[in-house]
């Protein structure tokens, strides 16, 4: 899936990663460390590119990137979540992100365009996402694509 927004900017590309991109889904991880500027999520304790072959091989685990020449201009990771009290599947977007360069040319539109087919073919019936409080260019995005609950999110430790 490839993309120009009106403006004329360069051409970028959309595509689900496979098990053999694991380099990709490295540099999409960096990515989200810079956006984020949470290194030590992101960057502190990497996986083993063993760990994320297997991970880019399960059909649960949606990893998209956006780029532009090779570079990872923007991406998405998000986990299709099977559900218990009816036979359907819902879709989390569990972190988007895209380089503060490139902001403003419809990329995370593109992300999120290309996740709803994903989606529908993994039987999902609705994608969410979580956004911060203040982070109004994110709620902005969202809001024009669907429709915003208001809800409390709490880090439960396992310890």
């Amino acid at each position: 899936m490839s993309g120009q927004d009106e403006s004329g900017s360069p051409d970028f590309s959309v595509h689900r990663l496979g098990a053999d991109e694991v380099r990709t889904l490295v540099d999409l991880n960096a990515m989200f460390a810079e956006v984020f500027d949470d290194p030590e999520t992101y960057a502190k304790r990497r996986p083993s590119s063993d760990y994320l072959a297997d991970l880019l091989r399960k059909e649960h685990f949606i990893a998209l990137v956006a780029t532009d020449g090779g570079r990872v201009i923007g991406g998405l990771a998000a986990y299709a979540l099977q559900k218990f009290e009816q036979e359907r599947t819902e879709v989390y977007i569990y972190d988007l992100a895209v380089v503060p360069d490139r902001r403003r040319e419809g990329i995370a539109t593109r992300l999120l365009e290309a996740l709803k087919p994903i989606a529908r073919d993994l039987g999902a019936w609705v994608i969410f996402v979580q956004a911060d409080h203040g982070d109004e260019p994110a709620i902005a995005l969202y809001e024009s694509l669907g429709v915003r609950e208001r809800v409390l999110h709490f880090d439960i430790p396992v310890s």
